[in-house]
């Protein structure tokens, strides 16, 4: 009776130590994959400028308007960005020019008789992911040039403004070498390798790295829009 009793204790003893060892071997994975995760997207961001202009409403007119700033700020900052190699200069010549990127976004609304206020900043944003023909930048938080048209409430567009996605036609499916070029200056390898192939059959494992980072900085972004919707 006494070596039966022995050898359910060890028994249970050898289920809890089962049992620490997978919550343990789970909580280190866990942190790794968060911490792969963060360094991935801190990464992206630290490297990558995107331009966001969200319409006042979602109408039609509010919309084509949306587009239509889109347009002359594109246009605008095409010829001021030309050759430029780092997103230092970037950030700068973009806060040189808000003034003049807000007048542009004016006179294009009054052309079209419309009286919206428009707000120019430069800051740290969250997006959802985006696929820009053969590139796919996961979620995350990225420096952007944000134009807000009026009460900005509108469906919201986006692109890369540096490396320069804005200025190409990514609609056919590829983006040009020169641009990936671009990426390869400013990315790690491992950075531009998840955004440029985990479409590819062969790259399952990289597929399997981006939806990491995609999942993760999807729910940081849904915590803290929930969090900015409890306090406001």
């Amino acid at each position: 009776m006494f070596n039966s009793f022995k050898n359910v204790y060890k028994k249970n003893i050898c289920a809890k130590v089962l049992t620490a060892a997978i919550l343990l071997v789970t909580i280190i994975s866990g942190v790794a994959l968060i911490s792969y995760s963060e360094n991935v997207s801190d990464g992206l961001a630290d490297n990558i400028i995107r331009l966001h202009v969200l319409a006042n409403s979602d109408s039609p007119e509010d919309q084509q308007l949306k587009r239509d700033v889109r347009d002359v700020v594109i246009s605008f900052m095409k010829d001021r960005l030309k050759n430029v190699k780092d997103v230092e200069t970037t950030k700068k010549i973009i806060e040189e020019n808000s003034e003049a990127i807000k007048q542009i976004a004016l006179d294009e609304i009054k052309r079209q008789n419309k009286e919206y206020d428009v707000e120019v900043m430069l800051g740290i944003y969250p997006f959802p992911t985006k696929v820009y023909g053969d590139i796919s930048l996961p979620a995350g938080n990225y420096q952007a040039l944000r134009v807000v048209i009026g009460n900005g409430e509108g469906q919201n567009w986006w692109c890369v403004l540096f490396p320069p996605l804005c200025f190409v036609d990514a609609t056919h499916g590829t983006v040009p070498d020169s641009v990936k070029n671009d990426l390869k200056e400013v990315l790690s390898e491992e950075e531009y390798y998840l955004i440029t192939t985990q479409d590819e059959d062969e790259d399952i494992p990289i597929e399997i790295k981006f939806k990491i980072v995609e999942m993760f900085q999807n729910s940081k972004i849904k915590i803290a829009s929930a969090m900015n919707r409890m306090f406001q």
